[in-house]
C-alpha cells in the first residue's frame, strides 16, 4: 500500500469514527441510492482533506463515493465539518 493510499484510509477512517452505529448501518446499506441534488452537502471519500462540498447544478457524484450530510445527523454533520473544514461549500448563518 502506498503511502498516500494508507493515508486516504485513515482519513476516511477518522470520518467513520464520527458516525454513531445506526448512521454506520444506513450510510452502508446506501446501495442504489439517486444521486446528490444540486444543493447538497458531501464530503468525497476518495478526498476527505478537501472538506465538506456542495453540488452546485450538473456536477452530481455517484453516491458510492461520497458521504451525504442526509445520511448523518445534524450534530454528526457539524463534527465533520469541523475536523475537515468547509472549504468549498458555502458557510452556513448561525
Amino acid at each position: 500500500m502506498s503511502h498516500e493510499t494508507k493515508s486516504e484510509h485513515e482519513t476516511r477512517g477518522q470520518i467513520f469514527e464520527l458516525l454513531s452505529a445506526d448512521e454506520m448501518a444506513r450510510v452502508n446499506g446506501a446501495k442504489g441510492v439517486p444521486r446528490l441534488a444540486d444543493g447538497d452537502e458531501y464530503i468525497d471519500l476518495a478526498a476527505p482533506d478537501n472538506g465538506v462540498r456542495c453540488v452546485h447544478g450538473t456536477m452530481q457524484r455517484p453516491m458510492g463515493q461520497v458521504l451525504p450530510q442526509s445520511a448523518v445527523s445534524v450534530e454528526t454533520w457539524a463534527k465533520i465539518a469541523g475536523r475537515f473544514g468547509r472549504r468549498f461549500a458555502p458557510q452556513k448563518a448561525k
